[in-house]
């Protein structure tokens, strides 16, 4: 049973990171770029081109069960990096704005807890493709 909710998890979380992290950036590239430029990220394009390629790469590699371990330490940090720069409820004025980002810091808290816990465990015996 512990193997199956490994691949269910590593197929939730990579699917989670390739269509709305990488794939939903490429295609929405302008918009992101200006998100992330308003919330003041800094090296704000290299940072967008490296988010994408980071959770390409990353969340293929957990799909597969390959370097899973890796990829999902490397998604946590990455996460933790977002958190602190996208959801910065702490520079908002009261609202519902400030709410929103605080949700959306406090879901991804919890996306960051499964990576680590990820990262921390065997990826499951079971590979996409046997």
């Amino acid at each position: 049973m512990s193997n199956i909710n490994l691949l269910l998890g590593r197929i939730i979380i990579g699917i989670y990171f390739l269509v709305f992290g990488a794939i939903f950036k490429l295609f929405n590239y302008e918009f992101t770029l200006n998100y992330m430029f308003d919330h003041q990220v800094p090296y704000t394009e290299i940072s967008l081109i490296i988010t994408i390629i980071l959770q390409g790469i990353c969340s293929v590699s957990i799909l597969a069960g390959y370097y899973s371990k890796l990829s999902a330490f490397i998604l946590a940090l990455l996460t933790i990096l977002i958190n602190y720069y996208m959801h910065d409820f702490w520079n908002m004025s009261e609202g519902l704005e400030q709410r929103h980002e605080l949700q959306n810091f406090v879901k991804n808290t919890g996306i960051i807890a499964g990576l680590l816990i990820l990262s921390a465990v065997h990826p499951g015996k079971y590979k996409l493709g046997h």
